[in-house]
């Protein structure tokens, strides 16, 4: 199993879902398993650390911003720890003030914890969704 991909439709401008979605200090309002973050900025180059509660204890990794095109694409990946997550975001308008984001997720196994790296990959695939449709609700204010 490679990176999943998931795509969701939106009722707000791309620019305003662009935003929020690819900055990581909301991720707590509508990613379930994030605990904190911490980001000295959005900026190419910039890293953050998440905090994220991972089978009943939390776990923090570090990401750098690799991309960020708005109100278009963002991405990141993770630089330490043995499973590092790699993400984009690309926000597409449709119109009439709505717009499609479609997630990419994949992660890199390190060392001993490259075997995990599937389920891992299995284990965020299916959580997404969650998150995504949470993600919908707050910027279409049905949350």
């Amino acid at each position: 199993m490679g990176a999943s991909v998931d795509t969701i439709e939106i009722d707000r401008p791309a620019e305003e879902v662009f935003a929020y979605a690819t900055d990581p200090a909301t991720f707590p309002e509508w990613q379930g398993d994030v605990v904190r973050v911490s980001l000295d900025s959005r900026e190419v180059g910039s890293r953050y650390t998440t905090v994220r509660k991972i089978g009943g204890s939390e776990r923090s990794m570090t990401q750098e911003i690799t991309d960020n095109e708005p109100p278009r694409f963002w991405a990141a990946r993770g630089v330490d720890g043995p499973i590092r997550p790699n993400a984009t975001v690309a926000v597409e308008p449709l119109g009439a003030g709505r717009c499609r984001v479609t997630f990419g997720l994949d992660f890199d196994g390190r060392g001993v914890a490259a075997p995990l790296a599937p389920m891992v990959r299995r284990m965020a695939a299916k959580g997404a969704p969650k998150s995504h449709q949470r993600l919908k609700e707050l910027l279409e204010g049905n949350a």
